[in-house]
Parts: structure tokens; sequence; C-alpha cells
């Protein structure tokens, strides 16, 4: 995999989302309630606290030695107790079901539809989250199931409104003024 996400502000950390499936994953499971850099940071801080990012490891890991890991410092997430329960719950879903690969989520998807459905199934992943995941796999990383841009809209579109319309520091400066003038109308990111 070679994407082309530029959302951290560290190259290393950036370059382990553009390079491995599970950190690109785990960035957007993290995207909540903290600002995009430290959500997609968190892989990178675990990829260093561990020697490599592997899901059936993680998943494995004696919750209170990974909750330890997950807080640091600096912690993976502002709640990095729940977060890092959420890490590790995904994790072993993805060694249940897709043999420990990330990527085999996403890799052979028949469509859209099919590939929504399977980050919807994974914990952490919304209705909402699923949809920019979606988007980010086809604009960052060039994974476009048929029929991605119904699904993942309106997130497919070309307004910079999330993580998967950042590949510069210009274009993370876009989504932050496009988020700030939705938030001043009262809207959300699905809004127009």
């Amino acid at each position: 995999m070679k994407g082309t996400l530029a959302v951290t502000g560290d190259p290393k950390a950036d370059e382990l989302l553009n390079t491995q499936p599970l950190a690109l994953l785990l960035g957007m499971l993290l995207d909540q309630q903290v600002p995009m850099e430290w959500a997609f940071v968190g892989p990178f801080r675990l990829y260093e606290r561990l020697g490599s990012l592997d899901a059936a490891e993680i998943a494995a890991m004696d919750p209170e030695k990974f909750a330890a890991i997950a807080k640091g410092p600096p912690a993976i997430h502002r709640f990095p107790g729940s977060m890092g329960k959420r890490v590790q719950e995904c994790c072993r879903v993805i060694v249940e079901r897709y043999d420990g690969r990330a990527e085999a989520i996403w890799e052979d998807a028949a469509s859209g539809d099919e590939l929504v459905a399977r980050l919807r199934d994974l914990p952490g992943f919304g209705a909402e989250k699923a949809k920019i995941f979606t988007a980010l796999l086809a604009k960052r990383v060039g994974v476009r199931p048929p029929g991605w841009e119904k699904v993942a809209a309106p997130f497919s579109d070309a307004t910079p409104r999330s993580v998967a319309d950042i590949d510069s520091p210009e274009t993370l400066a876009k989504v932050r003024e496009w988020k700030k003038a939705m938030k001043a109308k009262g809207k959300q990111k699905v809004d127009d």
C-alpha cells in the first residue's frame, strides 16, 4: 500500500499511515473527540512502543499491559483507556475475520456497499466513520470498489470536509477552514 495522506505533521507518522494498512485503520478508529493530527499519530506511537503494528499481537496482549502502552505518555488519545480497549477489540475482529490483515477488509470488497458494511462491523466504526474511511481509501490509497462514491457521499465529493481530503499542510488548512465555517453556521460535516 502506498497512500498520499499527510495529516500528522510528522513525516515518519504519515509514512506509517501510507504504508501500513493497520496504522491507517487505527488512525481512523482513533479519530473522534481529538484533533485529526492527534488521532492519526496514535498508530505511530503504538508502533514506537511495540516495535511493530501487528493485529494478532495487539489482540493477544494482556489488556492491562496494552492500556499502559496506550496511556504513554504521550497517550494515543484523549481517552487512552477506552480507546485502547477499542483498538484491541478492533484488532481481535481483524484477526478473527480477516486473518490479521487489515487490508483484507477492503482489498476484495466487491462493492462500495460491501466495504462500508465491513467497516461498520468493526468496533468503533459507525455510519459516518465508515463513509469517511471509504472516501479516504478511494482518495488517498486508490481503493475504489464500484459504487464507492454513492455510499461514501458526501465525503466522496470535492469539498475539503474530512481527513479523506488531506494530502498536504495546505489541504489540512482547507479542511479546518471548512469545518470552522460549518460550525459557525451550526452545520456538520455531512451538510452543505
